[in-house]
C-alpha cells in the first residue's frame, strides 16, 4: 500500500468465488493471486509498464479517478465507503479517532 498500512475491502461472492477457484492452478506454492514474472509481487510500476507497452494512453491513477467517479454516480455508497476503498484517511484527527471500522456494506 501507498502509506504501508494495511487495506482491507470487503468482496462481493463471485469475487470470493473466483480467488477460491485459482487455489486450483498450479503456482507452485505461491500465495499471490497476481505475482510478476519472478514470482514475487508485482512492482509499483507494473500498471504504468503494460499500459505504455499496450500503447493505452491511460495511468494508473486515472483507475482510481474513473473508479471514484463510477462510484459516485451509479452507485449509493456513502462517500465515506467510496473514500475508504481508495485507502483514503479521515484528515480530521478528532473524526479519524473515531473511524475504525472497514466498513463492510452488505452482504455482496
Amino acid at each position: 500500500m501507498k502509506m504501508k498500512r494495511e487495506h482491507r475491502v470487503p468482496l462481493s461472492r463471485r469475487a470470493l468465488d473466483v480467488l477460491d477457484a485459482t487455489r486450483t492452478l498450479d503456482r507452485g506454492g505461491n500465495q499471490l493471486v497476481f505475482p510478476s514474472i519472478s514470482g514475487k509481487r508485482l512492482h509499483d510500476m507494473a500498471l504504468s509498464g503494460l499500459l505504455k507497452n499496450q500503447k493505452i494512453a491511460a495511468v494508473p491513477h486515472g483507475f482510481r479517478s474513473s473508479f471514484r467517479d463510477w462510484a459516485a454516480e451509479e452507485t449509493d455508497h456513502p462517500r465515506e465507503v467510496i473514500e475508504a476503498a481508495l485507502a483514503h484517511v479521515v484528515q480530521n484527527k478528532v473524526e479519524a479517532a473515531y473511524a475504525r471500522s472497514d466498513l463492510h456494506v452488505g452482504g455482496g
